[in-house]
């Protein structure tokens, strides 16, 4: 083979490979000089037969392709085509690979070049293999996640441990902590998880029924859940309202926790329990975290702060949801749930073009696998959505009585859910609370 340009002996071919399973089909500009005729093959290879062909009856100075491993399916394959334009004295470049270079192969760089061919193509009949089990929606290699078993085709319920999940799920929705929930695990069930282990698990989609695979496509309802997708919404929520966070202030008891600053020295504030001695009586503060003036800003009774706040709730929450520029969420809703019935049902459809000889079963596999990776996007875009009942929502929590009947870890819940900040205001012989609201 030469490894001279001879354009002006006769035309300049190219050609690609492209297993639509894991791959794209490249772009058209990647060969860097202009090509008399492209082919290419997507699965099969019709498209080679033809380049050889016409390699045979028509005037070709060269071939160019990304990577030899693309001319066949074996090294076997791959030598013949090889042997076969030497032999009509075809320069041929590889774009990606030393051929058609200035200087000639030696022996141990055609050992090595071969080599890797084979290495690259029992690597693809590896990703070929991935590729089709996803097509199926069969579960990745690898140990079935804690609380499911691996089952023929899909993960089945682990009886014995997807409760100690379920309960994890739901600690972590009623008090919003996630080390908490941790705790929790390792009193009531002796389960010892990492807090990031924890993380995991709350944003995992095998819990909700999906399958997410190592190129990091989800499929949508591939198996039984354990969350529900109302309850993975809220999940989702939380953690986004806990990222606003120091990591302390997001699993700490107090309902104020990470929520209070100074107006006047801009620092946080943190609360500081004093307890005198000789007395059982514990005393809440808050108090900032880093001030600097002089003298500093004092420090004040939680509770007082606390009273002032729920007060402020009830008088601005209403006004503030019926004043803020909020998306027409149920619209929005019932879209996205029009979009993910269409596509649910041509999923339904494509058996019977299969029976009906229209679509071939890989081709309707490929197609269902795209769908439901489509259908699981538009689910995330659903579960960010603020709740469609908001301004319902703002009425209740407005009412005095209610913030009277919760808990502190239930009245941290609703504070998070609205609150972005709570200013604390300190003027001449008193001091006020402003709140900032998180939409």
């Amino acid at each position: 083979m030469t490894a001279e340009l001879s354009s002006d002996l006769g035309q300049v071919f190219a050609y690609s490979y492209t297993d639509l399973l894991f791959e794209a089909v490249p772009n058209s500009h990647i060969w860097g000089r202009t090509v008399d005729r492209l082919y290419q093959d997507l699965g099969d290879r019709l498209q080679l037969q033809q380049l050889t062909q016409d390699c045979r009856t028509e005037s070709v100075s060269t071939v160019l392709v990304r990577r030899l491993e693309e001319l066949g399916d074996t090294v076997g394959e791959v030598s013949d085509r090889l042997r076969e334009f030497e032999q009509l004295g075809i320069s041929l470049i590889a774009l990606e690979e030393p051929i058609g270079s200035d200087q000639p192969l030696t022996r141990s760089d055609l050992l090595s070049l071969l080599q890797t061919i084979h290495q690259s193509q029992t690597s693809r009949k590896l990703k070929r293999g991935h590729a089709q089990n996803r097509i199926k929606t069969l579960p990745p290699p690898g140990k079935a996640p804690y609380g499911y078993r691996r089952g023929k085709d899909r993960y089945t319920i682990d009886r014995s441990t997807a409760p100690v999940v379920k309960d994890f799920f739901e600690h972590f929705l009623l008090y919003g902590s996630l080390r908490s929930s941790v705790r929790h695990l390792q009193r009531k069930y002796g389960k010892k998880i990492s807090p990031s282990t924890a993380k995991r698990w709350l944003s995992s989609p095998v819990y909700r029924g999906d399958l997410q695979y190592q190129n990091g496509e989800v499929v949508q309802d591939t198996h039984a859940a354990i969350l529900s997708r109302d309850e993975a919404a809220q999940v989702d929520r939380l953690l986004r309202r806990n990222r606003r966070m120091p990591r302390r202030s997001a699993s700490a008891p107090r309902s104020l926790s990470g929520l209070v600053s100074c107006a006047n020295c801009g620092s946080a504030m943190k609360i500081s329990r004093v307890k005198p001695r000789y007395s059982q009586q514990e005393y809440l503060y808050l108090r900032p975290v880093n001030c600097e003036r002089q003298p500093k800003c004092r420090a004040i009774a939680y509770q007082d702060v606390l009273e002032k706040t729920i007060d402020r709730v009830c008088q601005d929450l209403p006004q503030a949801v019926n004043q803020a520029s909020l998306p027409n969420v149920e619209g929005i809703q019932q879209g996205i749930g029009g979009e993910i019935a269409a596509k649910q049902a041509i999923v339904e459809q494509l058996p019977v073009l299969v029976q009906q000889g229209i679509l071939d079963a890989e081709t309707a596999d490929l197609r269902a696998y795209k769908l439901r990776t489509e259908m699981a996007s538009l689910q995330a875009k659903l579960s960010q959505l603020p709740p469609a009942n908001l301004k319902t929502i703002a009425q209740v929590v407005s009412i005095p009585q209610f913030w009277l009947d919760l808990s502190e870890a239930e009245r941290r819940f609703y504070f998070r859910e609205f609150i972005r900040e709570i200013q604390f205001v300190r003027e001449e012989k008193n001091w006020l609370i402003r709140l900032v609201f998180i939409f």
